[in-house]
């Protein structure tokens, strides 16, 4: 029996444990997947000596996990963060599977009007979504509380209509809004969207979050990050089994 994991600093909300116990199931796959709550990233190092056969990695870790790897693979060093980790002839190697799973996910969505995407967060999961959108073509830039224009980063009080206007995409990469605070939603002018304006939050417990509620009330096409999760999930795990 093979066993895989999650590691992370909160993990009740999230649905891998779940979603890869259904998925062993259904394929005859002998193997266990559990969450490891890390106060630290150092502990990692601990799981590294239980022969675990790979490791999933989320908030708020998939950048401070590469210095305790031993390389990463093309798309993770050029994205900057890791969310699986793979046991290779004895060395620790970061991939990022996120991307895959963003950009399936989003590829039914995506019209010509979607020329310009603003993500909030600067995280691991936000470096993800850019790579996407840039390989795409998609214009980016950032929302943080720690602005700083050289980056393409602006502050929160500086979302206005003409920022609006000119951004028809928005990702939420941050865990605002996650079970149990489901009442919690990133700070936006809701009055601005329309339905031209695609919303998307990487949270998916809940299904629809205060987010999307609030967005689709001004008519704009919403999703979560259940359909991210998946793709990526099947990726890890095809990952693992080379």
């Amino acid at each position: 029996m093979k066993h895989f994991g999650l590691i992370g600093k909160t993990l009740g909300h999230s649905f891998s444990a779940a979603f890869f116990k259904d998925y062993f199931e259904k394929n005859n796959i002998d193997a266990t997947y559990s969450n490891f709550e890390l106060t630290d990233i150092a502990e990692i190092q601990s799981l590294f000596d239980q022969h675990l056969s790979g490791l999933n990695v989320t908030f708020p870790y998939k950048e401070s996990v590469i210095p305790f790897l031993d390389r990463l693979d093309e798309t993770a060093s050029q994205i900057g963060a890791v969310n699986v980790i793979a046991f290779e002839n004895g060395q620790q190697v970061g991939y990022n599977t996120d991307a895959y799973g963003f950009a399936q996910s989003i590829k039914p969505f995506l019209t010509f009007e979607h020329e310009r995407a603003l993500i909030f967060g600067t995280g691991g999961a936000s470096k993800a979504i850019a790579h996407v959108f840039k390989t795409l073509g998609v214009e980016v830039y950032f929302i943080s509380r720690q602005p700083d224009h050289t980056k393409r980063t602006y502050s929160y009080s500086e979302i206005n209509v003409h920022m609006l206007n000119a951004c028809k995409v928005i990702v939420n990469c941050t865990p605002i809004g996650t079970f149990p605070n489901i009442d919690a939603s990133i700070e936006l002018p809701f009055e601005f969207l329309t339905p031209a304006h695609l919303v998307i939050d990487l949270v998916y417990n809940p299904a629809e979050t205060t987010l999307m509620k609030r967005a689709k009330t001004n008519g704009a096409a919403v999703m979560n990050g259940l359909s991210m999760l998946q793709h990526q999930a099947i990726l890890s795990y095809e990952i693992w089994s080379r």
